[in-house]
């Protein structure tokens, strides 16, 4: 499981012209979920998303987490954030879990973020989504919870 995490000030994200989902200061993750992703991949990837220290802490040096700094967290699907790009002129996206499991494990993890101390907001799977943010730094992370093996 992939998400390309964002210190944003401010996300929000829209599905025709309504914001389904917004959140103040805190972590934009756009999330991709690959072939061979279960519930491990996401628990980790919620771990790391909550506990990965990218906000200044009184001296001004990232030592400070999601759970340390009580900000938002909005969850954005992105499929293609699984594509194969190693060749050619277009990306190939055999990598990616089928829509039906990356739905399951993307709901999965807005579920087990539901239950962090945290405001939780996200995107609508399969949806065609305009997101906005203002990335605060620019502060931008690719982490990865590989399948087991």
């Amino acid at each position: 499981m992939i998400g390309l995490l964002q210190r944003v000030s401010e996300a929000r994200v829209a599905v025709d012209e309504r914001i389904v989902g917004e959140i103040g200061a805190g972590l934009l993750a756009l999330v991709g979920v690959e072939r061979g992703d279960g519930e491990s991949q996401a628990d980790r990837l919620l771990e790391r998303l909550l506990g990965y220290r990218v906000f200044a802490d009184p001296e001004g040096k990232m030592n400070l987490s999601l759970r340390d700094t009580g900000g938002g967290l909005l969850l954005v699907p992105q499929f293609t954030l699984a594509a194969d790009t190693h060749k050619g002129m277009r990306p190939s996206f055999t990598p990616a879990a089928p829509p039906a499991e990356g739905k399951r494990l993307f709901d999965y993890l807005v579920a087990r973020a539901g239950q962090a101390p945290i405001r939780v907001a996200t995107g609508c799977f399969g949806a065609h989504m305009r997101v906005g943010l203002v990335n605060d730094g620019p502060v931008t992370f690719w982490l990865r919870a590989a399948p087991d093996g």
